[in-house]
């Protein structure tokens, strides 16, 4: 494939990716506004898209591949240490937001939504297994069963453990809510 070829399509590759480098250069256009690792990620993406259209040109006014293909390598290694750099402030970031977050709560824990969803979790999925072991019990061959209560009982189990699901979900929502009123009031 000649050179040239290959440069037009990178060419056309590197204007089609606007969607991405246009709003990164908007990220480093705010400046302070945006947080240091959102910066630092747009910073990998212009640096990508740059190195994408530096190697288009170099393969336009370049005889051999070995320059074009330096770049590329180069540019490759820059964007991805930015992109890393990017994430691991994100993580930095993101552990100091979660303890701040967390010494603002501690003075207002109660069951919070990760206890009500492993309650709801449980409750729906003992529904089932207990409609098992009460469809065992009832069609067990030495029972005399009843064919509408081998068809409702599973049912009316399932659908028990749901409505407890439900209610207990209603009953933490409230609660939370309740909580949040009187937080508010006390400011």
């Amino acid at each position: 494939m000649p050179q040239a070829v290959l440069a037009l399509g990178l060419a056309a590759v590197t204007v089609s990716g606007a969607v991405w480098y246009l709003p990164a250069l908007a990220d480093l256009r705010a400046g302070a506004d945006r947080p240091v690792s959102r910066r630092g990620a747009a910073t990998a993406c212009v640096s990508g898209w740059t190195t994408s259209g530096i190697v288009a040109a170099l393969l336009l006014v370049s005889q051999s591949w070995w320059t074009p293909c330096a770049a590329a390598v180069a540019g490759a290694v820059v964007t991805v240490g930015l992109r890393a750099r990017a994430a691991v402030q994100r993580r930095r970031e993101a552990r100091e937001s979660a303890r701040g977050w967390a010494e603002l709560g501690r003075a207002q824990q109660a069951a919070g939504p990760a206890r009500a969803r492993t309650v709801v979790a449980l409750l729906i999925g003992l529904g089932p297994a207990v409609a098992v072991v009460a469809l065992g019990v009832v069609a067990w061959p030495e029972h005399a069963t009843d064919r509408w209560a081998v068809a409702v009982l599973p049912a009316a189990v399932v659908g028990l453990s749901l409505a407890a699901a439900v209610a207990y979900l209603r009953m933490t929502r409230s609660a939370h809510r309740r909580r949040i009123g009187t937080v508010g009031h006390r400011r």
